[in-house]
């Protein structure tokens, strides 16, 4: 036998993402492997048992393996957690930023006002719905239920466990299509716990014991469920109601029912409940849901994450007396500030379908419009490009007629695999994308890993706070072969487009130096020609040196989302910082102007890549700071490019610099409010 401690140090601990690959990967071995922690024990091969230790970021635990290749086991599950078990979930990041629409903030405050009678939530997911109420509730069993199930045997047990499995599949696949892959991790994980050995073996000890194979179903499910639920973590009651969700599913195929409670009116809905699965939400037909108000649930549970993913408003964590209200009452559900207003005066009623009705009409005008270029009104161009991560992504973007690729993230190469892509691999990706974009430019981020996205093939030394270690620039230099494989890839696919190269955290002269050095050499045994280099923006050191940086290369491009977090010594994936976490701070856009500025003075080009490029607020700022390129995720790129088309670069200049004075992101957003009244 032998034993191991170690600290989890991934963000979410031994969290669902996870617990899956420490499981999985303890399956691969004969020997039997438990993890305790505190008091608690757990079979590393079940999920369940997994989750029910409750380890959290830092806490110390102990692996103890028992067979002829523990030894092996325990070096692959060290090696594992040291790299983060693949964690590289953060709720913000789950779903791309809201489609911003330019809509003026006088109007969303006609909507916002004081009323009599508003109910409060938390806002989950952007938009205004108005309608009639409709009270969803799940079928309730009785133990008469559960005791006549019609399913009495083994066999009963293992057709329903397979059919639910297919259906995930099945719900898997279609949020893949629509390239809502975090959002279809969730239906990966509730197959994962349907295959749990520990779970089944609890079902069969009941069963053994003289219950029906439904009741001994639900039995340990709501035992275990209850277990995860007592540690008293967040995260971790969404995990216990993952496992409801996926028995229930398994439950109702074993009663022979069907899932006549996901039926919807004709007419469509707001949505009233307690609480609502992810299969039950992926389930509802969206052209019969107008919205969600759900009392459990905050805005980074699923409903919030597939709600923003299905474009439907969202608001949760309402008073439970909501759930008394009748069907058919009417409602205005506001997503962007939490309010529920039923039976809204006329005149209310009157605005908020003049706010609503303007939004759709912008929003659609603006997809019609969408091939126009983004120029302002006194005729400057700003393009407005795609942030994208696969080719499906570089499909839509041509469809959204984007004016390229700002942003080609290339960690989805090398992602979720137990070897890193080689170089013909990647030559393939970057040709389809390169050729798919045609003449339109590509900017291509090499490998950004480490920090939160680590690889089980990339051999790290633990650290205390990777976000500060070894990632972006610093760990493709430190493994110069990968590094050397994908810059060859990038510049054999080159030809057949117009692909450009870009560098993440950089963060002095000499990093870039030595990066543009292995360039240079490629090329020469390539024969390949020139290609444009370029770098990104995201840590304060790099923008205070802009002007040093900027004789160097081709073009930088501001990541907003890290340069706030290094900024402020914020972590972005920190829920509770979210209110704070601001790219609209003044010191951000502080930086943001030196670097503008220092680009411009050497004849650069400076675009802006983070969601603050889709921020309705923002946009009037970059543009008045003068950046040359908007890079946003590709549903927002109509949108942007119609804000743009309403603004007057010279105009813009004053408040551009009056927000530089500001104290506070709120003073920016008010400075931009009064600016747009």
């Amino acid at each position: 036998m032998k034993q191991l401690e170690i600290v989890i140090r991934n963000q979410t601990g031994l969290h669902a993402r996870p617990a899956k690959l420490l499981v999985t990967l303890a399956k691969q071995f004969k020997a039997d492997i438990r993890i305790h922690f505190k008091q608690k024990h757990a079979n590393a091969k079940s999920m369940v048992s997994v989750l029910t230790l409750g380890a959290t970021c830092g806490s110390c635990i102990a692996v103890e393996a028992n067979g002829e290749d523990e030894e092996l086991a325990l070096e692959r599950i060290e090696e594992a957690i040291r790299m983060g078990l693949g964690d590289v979930d953060h709720p913000q990041q789950a779903v791309p930023p809201p489609i911003a629409v330019a809509a003026s903030p006088r109007e969303a405050e006609a909507v916002q006002a004081d009323i009599p009678g508003v109910i409060r939530g938390i806002g989950a997911a952007p938009g205004i719905a108005m309608g009639p109420v409709f009270q969803y509730q799940p079928q309730e069993l009785g133990s008469a239920d559960l005791d006549a199930s019609p399913g009495s045997n083994q066999m009963s047990l293992n057709e329903a466990l397979a059919l639910a499995k297919q259906q995930l599949a099945d719900l898997h696949q279609q949020l893949s299509e629509k390239n809502l892959n975090a959002e279809a991790a969730i239906f990966e994980a509730h197959a994962e716990f349907l295959e749990d050995g520990e779970l089944l073996e609890g079902v069969q000890a009941c069963i053994a014991s003289g219950q029906s194979v439904a009741r001994a179903w639900k039995t340990t499910l709501d035992e275990r469920a209850a277990a995860i639920a007592a540690l008293g973590d967040a995260l971790l009651s969404a995990r216990a109601d993952d496992l409801r969700d996926a028995g229930r599913r398994v439950l109702r195929l074993l009663l022979g029912l069907t899932e006549k409670g996901l039926a919807l009116p004709e007419t469509p809905v707001v949505v009233l409940a307690r609480e609502l699965s992810p299969s039950e939400t992926a389930s509802f037909d969206p052209a019969r849901v107008l919205g969600f108000g759900i009392v459990n649930g905050g805005p980074t549970s699923h409903i919030a994450i597939l709600a923003r993913a299905l474009g439907l408003p969202a608001i949760v964590g309402v008073p439970e007396a909501v759930l008394a209200v009748a069907d058919n009452t009417p409602v205005i559900l506001n997503g962007d500030d939490g309010t529920l207003i039923f039976n809204p005066e006329p005149e209310v009623l009157s605005r908020s379908v003049q706010a609503k009705n303007l939004w759709l009409e912008r929003r659609q005008c603006a997809q019609e419009q969408a091939g126009l270029p983004a120029i302002t009104l006194d005729g400057r161009r700003v393009d407005v490009t795609a942030n994208a991560g696969s080719i499906a992504n570089a499909v839509e973007a041509m469809k959204m007629s984007a004016d390229g690729i700002g942003l080609l993230r290339t960690e989805f190469l090398f992602l979720d695999r137990e070897v890193a892509p080689d170089e013909d691999e990647q030559f393939r990706v970057y040709r389809a994308i390169a050729e798919t974009m045609q003449s339109l430019p590509v900017i291509v981020r090499t490998l950004d890993i480490g920090g939160d996205k680590p690889v089980p093939y990339i051999h790290l030394k633990p650290e205390a706070n990777p976000f500060l270690g070894e990632r972006g620039i610093r760990l493709c230099l430190n493994h110069l072969e990968l590094f050397r494989e994908q810059l060859r890839a990038i510049l054999r696919a080159a030809p057949y487009g117009n692909l450009q190269i870009m560098f993440p955290m950089v963060s002095d002269v000499s990093e870039l130096r030595q990066a543009k050095a292995v360039i240079d050499e490629l090329r020469q045994g390539l024969a390949a020609p020139p290609i444009p280099i370029g770098i990104m923006i995201e840590v304060p050191a790099a923008a205070l040196l802009a002007d040093k940086l900027a004789p160097e290369v081709d073009f930088f491009s501001i990541g907003s989302n890290d340069l706030t977090q290094y900024t402020l010594a914020m972590d972005r994936g920190n829920a509770s910082l979210a209110a704070k976490h601001d790219g609209l701070h003044p010191a951000v856009l502080r930086l943001i102007a030196q670097t503008i500025d220092a680009a411009h003075k050497h004849g650069k080009r400076v675009d802006i890549c983070g969601e603050l490029g889709s921020d309705v607020a923002a946009i009037p700022i970059l543009v008045g700071l003068g950046v040359d390129e908007l890079s946003v995720s590709v549903p927002a790129i109509p949108t942007v490019k119609a804000q743009v088309r309403t603004l007057t670069g010279a105009s813009l200049q004053s408040l551009a610099r009056q927000a530089l004075d500001c104290s506070t992101a709120s003073e920016v957003r008010e400075l931009v409010r009064s600016f747009s009244a």
